[in-house]
């Protein structure tokens, strides 16, 4: 599992949808079909900060942080907004295809006052069940933009590295299709021992052998992607695990989730954590430069002469 002080200070956050869609159950994108949804779990979540201006008065004070989103197996709706009048906001931005920001703004702040913004979701999450029929899923042959983002490196996430380039290729052997991926799975699995240590990566979790579900979500990405298929980081509360597409007969195209670490599940995702975001290469306008693997909160502000120095307390909690 993904411990949460590695969640709270990783290099990226969350996304939501815009207002119009919220509380609906997002449809698969034109050409894709939607996975074969199981029973759903109901839960509350909340998300937000707290800052409270520590040695004298702040000013200028901004704000991002993650939001459930909405996903063809993830409805959420706002039930309840604790948000006290000194603060602008929130709105929410989104980031590439997988994360939204909430974002608010403190113009001012007095020494030892505070202010907050704190959102509780429902969340309807639905299991993942595996297709019926899994000899027709395909590798695309010709992946438009988007899913060509999903082959290339990110960071920890080493696609064209040699040894990985070499595993890949070996474990997937002359299977085809869904067979070709399940046989890199297996193969990742076996090579990888499940074992809690710090972020270091597809490449290390290969040539140590070892590693927790980041590393096994990472080798498996990789190694994938070498082989041409698009795959993605799904990061959900405390924990990720990677999909990756494939195009049926009719040549629409799925995300199937498996779980890298732990009980084995391939094609299919019985776990009914919140989901927080999907990818692992976003750019933040708020970071500029830097290539972030995962969206973390983000608090930028200013002491005034002689002032203090705001105090931030990030909520993420079950609720």
């Amino acid at each position: 599992m993904l411990s949460r002080r590695r969640l709270l200070t990783s290099s990226a956050v969350a996304l939501f949808l815009p207002p119009a869609v919220r509380g609906q159950l997002v449809e698969a994108d034109p050409g894709t079909v939607t996975p074969l949804l199981g029973d759903a779990r109901v839960q509350r979540y909340r998300v937000g900060v707290v800052v409270v201006a520590e040695g004298g008065p702040c000013r200028g004070l901004y704000a991002t942080l993650p939001v459930p989103m909405a996903w063809p197996e993830q409805q959420v709706r706002i039930v309840e907004e604790d948000v006290s009048r000194g603060v602008r906001g929130p709105r929410f931005r989104t980031l590439a295809a997988g994360v939204e920001q909430m974002v608010i703004s403190i113009p001012s702040l007095a020494a030892g006052a505070g202010e907050k913004a704190i959102l509780t979701y429902e969340l309807e999450r639905f299991a993942i069940l595996p297709p019926a029929d899994t000899e027709t899923w395909r590798i695309p042959e010709k992946p438009d933009r988007a899913l060509r983002s999903y082959l290339g490196s990110s960071p920890y996430i080493e696609t064209r590295d040699r040894k990985i380039k070499s595993f890949a290729a070996e474990a997937a052997g002359d299977h085809e299709g869904w067979k070709r991926v399940e046989a890199i799975y297996d193969a990742v699995r076996e090579k990888v021992e499940y074992r809690n240590g710090d972020l270091k990566g597809a490449r290390r979790a290969l040539a140590d052998g070892w590693g927790d579900c980041e590393e096994l979500t990472c080798l498996f990405i990789a190694a994938v992607r070498s082989q041409g298929v698009p795959a993605r980081t799904v990061w959900v509360e405390g924990h990720c695990y990677p999909e990756f597409y494939l195009e049926n007969a009719d040549g629409n195209g799925c995300w199937h989730p498996c779980q890298a670490a732990g009980t084995r599940a391939f094609g299919s995702m019985p776990d009914q954590l919140p989901i927080l975001q999907k990818g692992d290469a976003f750019r933040d306008p708020d970071r500029p430069g830097k290539q972030l693997r995962y969206v973390s909160e983000f608090l930028k502000g200013a002491a005034i002469a002689g002032g203090g120095k705001p105090r931030v307390t990030w909520i993420r909690e079950g609720a």
